[in-house]
């Protein structure tokens, strides 16, 4: 759902433009084609700001402001993958030094707040989520087909990440 709105937003700028010009001609008279360089300014236009909007989306999704029961299920059977398997429960341990990762998790933390005014994203993997680990080890309905066997909570390395 997200690509198509992020496509729709793209070739919806310069149709658009090109609809309003057959409705009202910038010449008063008859249609004219508008330039290329205008689609293509609209083209951009639309794959940029259909792009800040899905990831608006997503992240409203993420902090559970929107429907997010998809998501919720795909970070459970990630994280219960990663534990059963002795990994990281975020995917790869960061290869930045403990007190750079705090300062990405501090530049990005609630950065899509202001994505409207200075978009700021984050590439950075850091331990600094927030997130009991407990939570994890209650199994919800669908989830014991899964099948994972998670270590023992009390011989986590970390019980909070």
């Amino acid at each position: 759902m997200d690509y198509a709105t992020w496509a729709g937003s793209t070739v919806g700028f310069p149709a658009a433009l090109t609809l309003f010009e057959m409705m009202d001609p910038i010449n008063g008279r008859t249609y004219i084609k508008p330039s290329n360089s205008a689609l293509r300014v609209c083209g951009l236009l639309g794959f940029v700001s259909g792009f800040i909007l899905v990831y608006n989306r997503s992240s409203k999704r993420f902090w559970g402001h929107a429907e997010n029961a998809r998501e919720v299920k795909m970070d459970r059977f990630q994280v219960k993958k990663n534990l059963s398997e002795g990994k990281p429960p975020f995917g790869s341990k960061p290869s930045m030094p403990e007190n750079l990762q705090d300062v990405a998790m501090r530049n990005s933390k609630n950065s899509q707040h202001a994505l409207f005014f200075f978009p700021w994203f984050s590439f950075f993997t850091h331990e600094y989520h927030g997130i009991d680990l407990k939570k994890y080890y209650e199994t919800r309905a669908g989830e014991e087909q899964w099948g994972f066997k998670l270590p023992p909570y009390e011989s986590l390395e970390k019980t909070t990440v």
